[in-house]
């Protein structure tokens, strides 16, 4: 399953992508398609374990931004932790964008 959501921290709303995969038991993941979009079959990539987190990350990149990147994992892991404890509400793109105009 793949989707997008906007997270709200304070007054910036940010678009993630998310897609839910499964472990085969040879510790294999599927990442969906349009996550993928910016890899290349073969390339090399770092993952960074936070907690319960996976982050994925291109070798070429490991050394740019990582600061950003915990803090987003950071941030991510919280706005998880909300949405299991029934802290976002699910309503139509109407009204989101209604209540979106009044920020």
């Amino acid at each position: 399953m793949y989707s997008k959501a906007n997270l709200t921290y304070g007054e910036a709303i940010e678009t993630i992508n998310i897609a839910i995969t499964k472990l085969s038991s040879k510790g294999q993941i599927v990442i969906h398609s349009e996550l993928r979009d910016d890899f290349s079959e073969g390339e090399k990539l770092v993952i960074i374990k936070n907690g319960e987190q996976l982050i994925l990350k291109k070798v070429s990149d490991s050394g740019k931004n990582f600061e950003e990147d915990v803090a987003f994992a950071k941030k991510t892991e919280e706005a998880w932790q909300s949405y299991e404890r029934g802290g976002f509400v699910s309503r139509p793109a109407d009204k989101f964008l209604e209540d979106l105009e009044k920020c």
